[in-house]
């Protein structure tokens, strides 16, 4: 196994994990909030579903099994290489909390992508959330 650092996983609106590097992976800046007034270091929008993808799931609880498949299936497309190689260079020397600004974090793509970057990086496949797994 290659050497891995934390994977978290919180709301955008939580008070993340203390002493972790937080990255916001949604498409779309989130409402109410100024960028002087970002809780995070990083946005990495290129990483998210894509639109299409994005506007077909709408949150419908009856589309999150087809939508983790084909977020998946996105993930491993050459489209996300640069995003995805850039979360695991992150990860290489610090903890990473994953952020998102949907209020059903478990039906979001953020568990989604945590599973991913662990079995990229030869770990578990699991949410990185005691409470969603």
């Amino acid at each position: 196994m290659k050497n891995m650092r934390d994977i978290g996983v919180a709301r955008l609106r939580e008070e993340p994990p203390g002493g972790r590097y937080r990255v916001l992976v949604d498409r779309l800046w989130p409402r109410g909030v100024r960028k002087e007034d970002s809780l995070w270091e990083e946005w990495l929008k290129d990483v998210a579903p894509s639109s299409g993808l994005r506007a077909w799931y709408g949150h419908d609880p009856s589309r999150y099994a087809l939508f983790r498949q084909r977020y998946r299936e996105e993930l491993a497309r050459a489209a996300h290489d640069t995003a995805v190689q850039h979360l695991l260079d992150l990860l290489a020397s610090r903890s990473v909390v994953l952020l998102t600004a949907t209020r059903d974090l478990e039906r979001s793509q953020v568990p989604v992508l945590a599973a991913f970057l662990r079995e990229t990086l030869g770990g578990t496949p699991t949410t990185g959330r005691p409470d969603l797994e």
